[in-house]
């Protein structure tokens, strides 16, 4: 039964793994297949930390970002109706692009012929790792196309000739070298929050604020030291009120650099609503507060009135693990 769908959770052949002289041999022998791969990737609601850190002799920044589960999906349908000698298009987004381009030079391989799907919750350009989450969800897509086992040191690499980028391809928090793509300390999975936030309008370019925040960091040196010292503990201790108060301290510097418009207001408020502590995109637009408990249904509709008053929604996400 040639054109029956494959049985659910079975593990497909790959109609797609050849190399570029078997294109033509490939794609006849997958007339008879149709079938979608699929990846994903968490974003993140900024981070509980960013700041500078000494590390072979250079100062880098370093990230503690803050998962979240809202993700970035990238999915490749194949198409058996198309010509036996087709080459399939590359994925949309620029960035995207040059990764699955990177892969299939590294790999030697030819796209089979299919379309691209591109879904993501994550929004651009306001500090939720947006653009490195659609990044990885193509690779980890390319991955199961061509059958290849996941390979997380060539997903690095691939970032590393991209942009500079925090650590959601991990699924636990980790201490990361954004600018070095280096994995400085695994932090585990034992903390998580529940988080009340808001999306100024102002997006942000990460490049373009990089210098002033070098010269922010040269400045504060000690304070951030200070900062991650206690953060780090934290984790270690596996204290999610000390993780929310360390995370607060971060923001608080952060915005001396970057300042957000609603900060001080969230940061005012943040007692009469109970909240743990704030977090903030540190080159981004989220900020918000850290609840260690689930706030209860009417204080959630406190929130959202508080956050509808300064002109924003009130958005309710779990984050990190734990």
């Amino acid at each position: 039964m040639r054109n029956q769908p494959p049985t659910a959770g079975r593990r497909l052949p790959c109609c797609a793994y050849r190399r570029r002289a078997d294109v033509a041999d490939s794609n006849a022998a997958a007339a008879d297949r149709r079938t979608t791969w699929s990846g994903a990737c968490h974003g993140t609601l900024g981070e509980l930390f960013q700041g500078p850190l000494r590390h072979a002799g250079r100062t880098e920044i370093a990230l503690v970002s803050f998962p979240v589960d809202r993700r970035s999906w990238r999915r490749f349908t194949a198409d058996p109706t198309a010509a036996a000698d087709a080459v399939g298009p590359l994925p949309p987004g620029e960035r995207s692009a040059r990764a699955a381009d990177m892969f299939l030079r590294h790999h030697r391989l030819a796209m089979p012929p299919g379309r691209w799907h591109a879904r993501s919750e994550l929004t651009v350009g306001a500090g939720m790792a947006s653009s490195t989450a659609d990044i990885v969800a193509t690779l980890r897509c390319l991955f199961r196309v061509f059958d290849l086992p996941y390979d997380r040191r060539l997903v690095v690499d691939t970032l590393s000739r991209i942009e500079r980028s925090d650590s959601v391809f991990l699924d636990e928090f980790a201490l990361y070298l954004s600018g070095a793509h280096r994995l400085v300390r695994r932090l585990g999975t034992a903390i998580g929050f529940h988080t009340a936030y808001l999306v100024e309008p102002a997006a942000v370019d990460t490049a373009a604020v990089t210098p002033l925040l070098t010269a922010h960091y040269r400045r504060n040196e000690a304070r951030y030291a200070d900062c991650l010292r206690d953060l780090l503990a934290a984790f270690a201790a596996a204290d999610p009120l000390a993780v929310a108060h360390a995370a607060t301290r971060s923001a608080a510097l952060s915005q001396q650099a970057l300042p957000k418009a609603d900060f001080e207001t969230l940061l005012d408020h943040k007692d009469t609503f109970g909240a743990d502590g704030m977090f903030v995109a540190h080159t981004g637009s989220v900020l918000g507060y850290l609840f260690a408990r689930r706030p209860s249904p009417a204080l959630k509709g406190e929130l959202s009135a508080f956050f509808h008053s300064l002109g924003h929604p009130c958005s309710f996400a779990r984050a990190g693990y734990g």
